[in-house]
């Protein structure tokens, strides 16, 4: 922008830029630039409040801003401004610069959850915080020619930035320092943006002049690899015919001087390269699937889960079935390379992520339809979360029993179970399902109900993982306008009478009522606190109430709170990101047909010996109880109670639950981490599991699908099934 302007001056020739389709603004340190007093950060962040669409360039000059705030406010502007920022830096000591480079990049890369120390000779950090992670990678540019600035800049910086008028030689010179500088460090000079900032021509005048111009700049662009121009003028009239006749007439001769050139592809950075993964063929990678490596600026956004840390070697995302099915083409060319399937990543069991291996991620695929009112039949995409689907029902009155949480993604929930909160009016999540639409091992799109591949339909409810990854979901969504939602705070430092009493109320509760309650580790000095959750499915205040006492009156109350809501006001909501795990979860689970007092003692002792800092039962049996065992892979539908421990230490988690498991018969596979092949047993009665390992021969042969409590597909041939029905 034009040194000496006003303020309100600058905001015109931006306005003006970004309506005539330039794609970026600077503003500058430098002190002939705006007005007295003004620093180029306020000024960009002014800019980039009063613009939608250009690009903000501000060029600091480092001696005026410390470098972990500048990089915490320039990863916060470039949120605010949705990705619009770029920053160059100009600076006299080129140590002091490479030094902050160093900090504003680990400010970016920190994303506030990691504390970040840094000791060099001119900055240091002891415990600073990073910022929130920039909506995209911001590049860095550096302004100067001195030799030492342009090792820096082909060095470490994305830029270089310079102003005309220069001398050929001065761009020689300074571009094979460039490239020489980027060899050493083992980068593509390519990688280097070269930017010139220009000033128009004296004489602009007559048709000729734009011409002129076009060929005086054609040379920069041809023989010095300049790729941005920034023009410095305030007259808007030059600022128009830039754009407008300048411009495309370049476009035009640079790309016929350098075929290709307007449509090149940018050079991935080697720092990016380095992080790629052996084994994994990234060149043959579709572009449409959206993929993420561990190099790029999103990866921070993938590479974990809700409850899990991982650093997969590529993250695809598809947005349509056909791009899930080429997904799946590309996961099966990679038979030894780990595969992982994300809908939302709150998988407990699920890896969900992985070390090195490939995920799927369909959290796209999220949208929620209405296909007939009549029946209350809704289509639900895998990567729609459950508090989203809920929502979407209660203007229409209506649910669809679902875990506890609204952050669940629909996918991994609607193929393993669903022990939600009305689950005892109205059984598990996967007794609401009516079709699954699935991409199989072999790329084949289907359909499965009771009429169509009915085999796999029966699969799908309870072991879908093993089987394929479902791109969409048709359920029969309950009648529920209303419900009375409870969530009390008791005492339970007599833990084993304390949940001995809940079971024995829950048990003699009528069926529209469910009730989970969590118990945490104990803490010296502190009472045993126990948090029930109970929802009853009525809108009448008295049978709530009703409902809900006899579980206030188990023990001394500390808190209460009484809600008559809808469904999806009762569903707790989304917390937190859904990447912010860390480590590995250490999770195990047991489904239980009574709370005997010997469990309730032994559950009390694992309590007490701290192996648990969270332990969760959930009430299920009632409507799930009367659905056949044989209908659906799961199985054990005897069980009234299921059980989750979490701890710190497998180790001793397990030496823990060992107590605990002479009590249960099967387990609930979505809340057990464990790895431990005979736990497959224990999800699935035999009967079960060998038709599961037939069905398995069947539709993925070659175990691509092992995410999620594999399946080992049976040696022998299996059954006849129902003809695939292919979409």
């Amino acid at each position: 922008m034009q040194p000496g302007a006003e303020p309100a001056d600058l905001l015109d020739q931006a306005a003006l830029a970004e309506k005539l389709g330039y794609d970026l603004v600077s503003v500058t340190d430098c002190s002939e630039q705006a007005a007295p007093g003004l620093d180029a950060w306020s000024l960009a962040s002014w800019l980039a409040g009063s613009t939608e669409r250009i690009g903000i360039a501000p060029v600091v000059e480092l001696g005026r801003h410390n470098p972990a705030v500048l990089g915490r406010a320039t990863a916060s502007l470039d949120l605010l401004a949705a990705g619009r920022l770029e920053l160059g830096l100009s600076a006299e000591d080129s140590e002091a610069l490479g030094e902050a480079i160093d900090i504003l990049r680990s400010v970016w890369a920190g994303a506030g959850r990691s504390t970040l120390r840094y000791s060099g000779a001119h900055y240091e950090l002891n415990g600073a915080s990073g910022g929130p992670l920039p909506a995209h990678r911001i590049p860095i540019r550096i302004a100067g020619e001195s030799p030492a600035l342009l090792k820096l800049a082909g060095g470490s910086a994305d830029g270089w930035l310079l102003r005309q008028p220069t001398g050929e030689a001065l761009l020689d010179a300074g571009n094979a320092m460039l490239d020489a500088a980027a060899r050493d460090a083992g980068r593509d000079p390519r990688e280097i943006r070269r930017v010139l900032e220009v000033a128009a021509p004296e004489n602009l005048s007559g048709d000729a002049a734009s011409a002129d111009w076009v060929a005086g700049l054609l040379p920069l662009v041809r023989d010095q690899g300049i790729g941005d121009i920034l023009l410095r003028s305030a007259d808007p009239a030059v600022i128009r015919r830039f754009i407008t006749e300048v411009a495309p007439a370049l476009r035009e001769a640079a790309d016929a001087a350098i075929p290709g050139l307007s449509t090149a592809s940018a050079v991935r950075p080697a720092a990016a390269l380095a992080r790629r993964v052996a084994g994994i063929d990234y060149e043959s990678v579709p572009s449409a699937l959206g993929a993420i490596e561990p190099g790029d600026h999103d990866y921070a956004a993938v590479h974990s889960t809700y409850m899990r840390g991982g650093q997969p070697g590529l993250v695809l995302r598809p947005r349509t079935v056909e791009q899930v099915k080429d997904a799946v083409a590309f996961a099966r060319r990679h038979p030894d390379v780990p595969l992982g399937i994300r809908s939302a990543g709150h998988g407990i069991s699920g890896r969900s992520t992985n070390q090195g291996g490939i995920v799927i991620d369909v959290s796209a695929l999220n949208t929620i339809e209405i296909l007939d009112p009549e029946k209350r039949l809704v289509r639900i995409g895998p990567g729609a979360r459950w508090g989203e689907v809920a929502s979407a029902l209660d203007p229409h009155g209506w649910a669809i029993s679902s875990g506890d949480y609204g952050g669940v993604g629909v996918g991994g929930l609607a193929t393993a179970g669903g022990i939600g909160f009305l689950g005892r009016a109205n059984g598990l999540t996967i007794d609401h399902l009516r079709a699954v639409e699935l991409v199989l091992a072999d790329g084949s799109h289907v359909r499965a109900s009771a009429d169509e591949n009915a085999d796999l339909f029966w699969a799908m409810r309870g072991a879908g993982s093993n089987f394929g990854i479902a791109t969409a979901f048709e359920f029969e969504a309950a009648e529920v306008p209303g419900v009375g939602w409870a969530q009390l705070v008791l005492d339970a430092s007599d833990t084993a009478a304390f949940l001995e009493k809940w079971g024995a109320t829950l048990e003699a509760s009528p069926l529209d009522t469910t009730s989970f309650v969590v118990i945490g580790g104990a803490r010296p000095g502190e009472p045993v606190l126990a948090r029930i959750f109970a929802m009853v499915d009525s809108v009448d205040p008295d049978t709530i109430i009703s409902r809900l006492q006899p579980f206030a009156d188990i023990s001394p109350m500390y808190q209460q709170s009484v809600q008559l809501l809808s469904y999806g006001e009762a569903l707790m909501p989304a917390q937190g990101d859904a990447n912010e795990g860390s480590g590995e979860v250490n999770s195990r689970s047991g489904l239980l047909e009574h709370i005997t007092p010997e469990f309730a003692q032994a559950a009390a002792r694992l309590l007490a010996s701290g192996a648990s800092y969270f332990f969760q039962i959930r009430a299920t049996g009632g409507a799930a109880s009367v659905v056949d065992p044989d209908d659906t892979a799961y199985a054990h539908r005897a069980a009234n109670f299921s059980v989750a421990a979490m701890g710190s230490n497998p180790d001793r988690l397990d030496r823990g639950w060992a107590e605990l498991e002479p009590f249960f018969d099967g387990l609930y596979l979505s809340f057990d981490s464990s790895l431990n092949p005979r736990r497959i047993h224990d999800a699935f009665p035999p009967q079960t599991l060998a038709r599961l390992r037939a069905l398995k021969a069947e539709y993925d042969p070659s175990h691509l699908f092992t995410d999620n409590f594999a399946i080992e597909a049976a040696a022998s041939e299996p059954a006849a099934t129902t003809t695939r029905s292919a979409r």
